[in-house]
């Protein structure tokens, strides 16, 4: 078997509507999944205009090999991953979702039965499957039946209100920023169900995303900032396009860079599940070994990609292990005991939970409280990205380097990761310190190696 996917990236195939991604395309994605998990398949999407379209093409290539489809509607991935988790007819699902590229893209998540995105081996033999147009096509006496069933969307919001005491938001104000996703049919309901006080803005549902792009950047996210000063709300929280992850703005409209985020619930599980292990990509801050240690937690590195950290999480709590939380410095998270994947409501909520454990303190006083580190990030195409990797590699070989994705050359008081990227032909660089000056000049050896490699 091939050790390479061709076509999907870390979370899911997605394209151009129109260009790379068509029905046709999806079709056959369809074809391929239900070949390989012949049954019950649940299928949802995001609010994307070309959403339904290829929804009903994904279906139809279910259908004929012999699944039977639950089409689940609108919904968050989290949403739809959680429900198949739950229950024991479904062989798998897939979700029709861009998450946060642009209106003009779409793409296919595929999810197993566990609820967890499927794992790169078996995603290859789905590509096997398609390149080659292997499928099992059933007679006509053996295509499968479609039912809707949207009102399952209640037991996801079920599952994350009682997750926490009851009335834990009651005197909270938070506005919420769906973005025009999915996340406007959940978040506000399981906010307002915690006890809070809700504002929404962009909550109307709409493919076309007229109030900001799917990705919840500082600059598109400025009117969350006004509305939270202009109400005097907690905090903002915002949403990507499938609402696997959640971003956040303090009292102060400030955007909380989302290492902060995860180490601020980092710091409220921690102290809640003390010596456990939290795991995160190679990517992620060293703020969150700084609050790991804190708690008398390890922190268990994993190559970059939501899906890698809770495979590993899955891996480590068969071993007996235990594992206390996970995720990405982007704001995606995963709690281990609601589901092994992102899930941007659940931090929503979390975030609820973690500003009533401070007696409703300020969050932007909560924040300047952690350690600050600095960042600094960089690309440069390169025709051979794994060759220019291993040039950097031999330029510093005396020093610390794991080798976990990419190479990461760890120094006392700074670590810089330099990888090939998955989805264009570049290297990415990240350099972090406490120290901006060292974080800079450390940016600088490795960008001169680079330039003359």
């Amino acid at each position: 078997m091939r050790n390479k996917k061709r076509m999907f990236g870390t979370n899911g195939v997605r394209g151009v509507v129109g260009e790379m991604m068509t029905p046709a395309l999806v079709l056959k994605i369809g074809a391929a999944l239900g070949s390989m998990r012949n049954g019950t398949i649940a299928v949802g999407r995001d609010t994307r205009t070309s959403g339904e379209a290829l929804a009903h093409a994904l279906k139809a290539g279910l259908l004929m090999t012999g699944c039977d489809v639950v089409d689940m509607g609108i919904l968050p991935t989290p949403a739809l991953q959680y429900i198949i988790k739950i229950d024991d007819r479904f062989a798998g699902g897939a979700m029709i979702t861009a998450s946060h590229n642009p209106p003009e893209y779409n793409g296919v998540k595929v999810i197993e039965a566990d609820g967890t995105e499927m794992a790169d081996d078996e995603i290859i033999r789905l590509e096997d499957r398609f390149f080659a147009s292997e499928f099992d096509v059933v007679a006509w006496d053996g295509v499968g039946t479609e039912i809707a069933a949207p009102a399952r969307l209640a037991e996801y919001i079920d599952a994350v209100v009682r997750y926490f005491p009851a009335g834990i938001g009651e005197g909270m104000t938070v506005v919420i920023d769906p973005g025009s996703g999915p996340a406007a049919l959940t978040t506000p309901a399981i906010l307002e169900r915690m006890g809070c006080r809700v504002h929404t803005i962009n909550a109307r549902l709409d493919g076309t995303f007229p109030g900001r792009m799917p990705e919840p950047t500082p600059e598109g996210l400025q009117p969350l900032s006004e509305m939270v000063i202009a109400t005097g709300a907690d905090f903002g929280v915002a949403h990507d396009g499938d609402a696997d992850r959640a971003v956040f703005v303090d009292n102060r409209g400030r955007y909380i860079e989302e290492n902060y985020e995860f180490g601020l619930i980092e710091d409220y599980i921690c102290s809640r599940n003390r010596g456990g292990i939290v795991v995160t990509p190679v990517a992620t801050s060293r703020l969150i070994q700084d609050i790991a240690r804190k708690h008398g937690c390890t922190v268990d590195y994993t190559p970059v990609g939501s899906i890698y950290v809770a495979r590993r999480m899955i891996d480590l709590i068969e071993q007996g292990k235990n594992v206390s939380f996970g995720g990405e410095g982007n704001g995606g998270l995963i709690y281990p005991d609601h589901q092994f994947c992102r899930d941007g409501g659940m931090t929503a909520a979390m975030m609820v939970a973690v500003l009533a454990s401070y007696n409703k303190r300020d969050l932007s006083d909560i924040i300047d409280e952690l350690p600050v580190y600095h960042l600094v990030k960089g690309k440069h195409p390169a025709p051979d990205p794994a060759a220019l990797v291993r040039a950097v590699e031999e330029a510093f070989s005396g020093e610390t380097i794991e080798k976990i994705d990419g190479i990461k050359i760890i120094r006392d008081d700074a670590w810089a990761l330099v990888r090939a990227s998955g989805t264009e032909p570049m290297i990415r660089i990240m350099v972090e310190s406490k120290d901006p000056g060292v974080a800079d000049t450390m940016y600088r050896e490795i960008m001169q190696v680079v330039r003359h490699a």
